[in-house]
């Protein structure tokens, strides 16, 4: 049972013996003893404080009974629930303890995984995302609300209960060993020093910060930020390409939103050790083998090519741009 629930029976069991008690004298002595007075004995009975017969039990067999039979079930009661009370905090305690040393030791072992700074309303459908696409990803947010509305989104989450602000927080989430760090806390000077924090901390991260006055945008990108994005533009050119485009926006939406949620556009970088560098995307398997899409490639110097050939070289360093089933973008990009 919730550990509410245990407490909130326990209380409605209290509750319920006292005004079982209290009604139990008042009837018993026929509205002759206050209601009060009959409240005051079932209290002093319960507790077995002894201050005395508020109302004439003695010489009343019947309000003897009573009293007796009060006593019995009522103290067992509340010794049940002393007990029970005192187990939670126990248990609830040690819980706590035991998930807190489970979550360090998980956060301890990752690397190449994502921090999200903030789980508020943008934070949460990003860790929706990053789930869908089975990436490691942890959350620093210091509002606990938020943080167990995040699980709700992503129940096995890694997360840290304090400020992103704070640099022991960055190390304690990894920073050092993550691929990249998604700042969206809602306070542009907030995101401005977290950038700058975490490019410190490691110069080689990846940071995609959120903006809301576009003037910080040269501050945010001079302080480290690979990326920056603004809510309300990205939100506009939404509005505008529903407007001109609607079924395109369409297609993208049922993509991202389809039967398993598994199907998503992703990148493919080719390194040096690469058992795909130097093979032709045809002989790479990519859509035989792992039925993906390639939609475009990336060369070293930036540029982008749409729908290469199937006899194009994949060189080291290129980023080729795939479309498929997360799960088989996951299995190519294990072995790229």
């Amino acid at each position: 049972m919730d550990i509410k629930k245990r407490f909130y029976l326990i209380l409605a069991s209290i509750f319920l013996i006292v005004v079982l008690g209290s009604v139990g004298y008042y009837l018993l002595f026929q509205g002759k003893a206050k209601l009060i007075d009959c409240l005051f004995m079932t209290v002093i009975s319960l507790t077995t404080v002894g201050y005395g017969e508020i109302v004439a039990v003695t010489g009343n067999p019947a309000a003897q009974v009573f009293t007796m039979v009060l006593i019995t079930f009522g103290m067992g009661i509340i010794l049940y629930g002393i007990g029970t009370l005192t187990a939670i905090l126990i248990e609830g305690e040690l819980n706590d303890i035991l998930r807190k040393r489970k979550m360090q030791k998980a956060i301890q072992k990752l690397t190449n995984h994502y921090i999200l700074c903030g789980g508020g309303e943008t934070g949460r459908p990003l860790l929706a995302e990053l789930g869908k696409s089975q990436e490691p990803i942890m959350l620093i947010e210091s509002d606990k609300n938020k943080i167990d509305l995040a699980l709700g989104v992503v129940p096995d989450l890694l997360y840290i209960l304090g400020d992103a602000t704070d640099d022991d927080n960055l190390i304690k989430a990894g920073i050092r060993n993550a691929s990249g760090i998604i700042i969206t806390t809602p306070w542009d000077r907030d995101n401005l020093y977290i950038t700058m924090t975490a490019r410190m901390l490691n110069p080689k991260i990846r940071i995609v910060t959120r903006m809301t006055d576009p003037k910080i945008e040269p501050k945010l990108r001079k302080a480290g930020a690979n990326s920056v994005v603004s809510p309300n533009f990205i939100g506009a050119l939404r509005m505008a390409s529903e407007m001109i485009r609607p079924t395109a926006v369409d297609f993208l939406d049922q993509m991202l939103r389809s039967g398993d949620g598994n199907l998503r556009i992703h990148e493919l970088k080719i390194h040096s050790h690469s058992p795909l560098a130097g093979k032709t995307i045809l002989e790479s398997g990519l859509k035989n083998k792992f039925d993906l899409l390639v939609l475009g490639a990336k060369d070293t110097a930036g540029n982008i090519q749409f729908n290469p050939p199937p006899n194009q070289v994949m060189d080291q360093n290129t980023t080729f741009i795939i479309m498929g089933d997360i799960r088989n973008i996951k299995k190519i990009r294990d072995i790229s």
